[in-house]
């Protein structure tokens, strides 16, 4: 005698139900990854920020008070951050972004690479990496977005969207 069992008749919905579950936990392990590898960066209020630009222009962040802020840091020799320069370039033309090029030489070489490339965002050398230690960064790309308050609402290691970064600033606006 055959009995009826109703998950024999419905093969796909097992199989469905094991596909979300998957994915599930791949999701789970990839935000597990973010908070660890976020662990050591700043949090809080945004460390002091004072440097001249590799255009020649003096920069204060506590000038830029009132709207949020993409604080990205990058390098040269970073196959990622060129990735989403254009991301990061294409923000800076809606939003206040200023970019820090951690160990990538001094003002000219970076002025030179950010002219070859087309590129026209703000940025500052950090060619000791010490305004990087200040934000806790270890490794490249790393972006902060601050709140008007200049308080740090994300802050993630690794290749970020530009739709993601516009997202975040969006919600630090809404956060202030």
């Amino acid at each position: 005698m055959r009995r009826n069992n109703p998950e024999s008749k419905q093969p796909g919905r097992h199989r469905t139900r094991g596909l979300l579950l998957n994915l599930l936990i791949i999701v789970c392990i990839y935000f597990a990854v973010q908070w660890y590898q976020a662990r050591p960066l700043a949090s809080g209020n945004a460390p002091e920020l004072r440097a001249q630009t590799t255009g020649a222009r003096s920069f204060d962040l506590s000038d830029w008070r009132g709207q949020p802020v993409l604080v990205h840091f990058w390098a040269i020799w970073c196959r990622i951050c060129t990735l989403e320069q254009n991301s990061i370039e294409a923000l800076s033309a809606d939003h206040r972004v200023i970019t820090i090029a951690m160990q990538s030489g001094d003002d000219l070489a970076i002025h030179r690479y950010l002219q070859q490339q087309g590129l026209s965002f703000d940025n500052i050398a950090d060619p000791y990496g010490e305004i990087a230690t200040e934000w806790g960064v270890r490794g490249v790309p790393a972006s902060f977005v601050l709140d008007g308050a200049g308080r740090i609402r994300f802050a993630e290691i690794g290749y970020s969207t530009g739709i993601g970064l516009r997202g975040k600033l969006w919600a630090a606006e809404q956060l202030h």
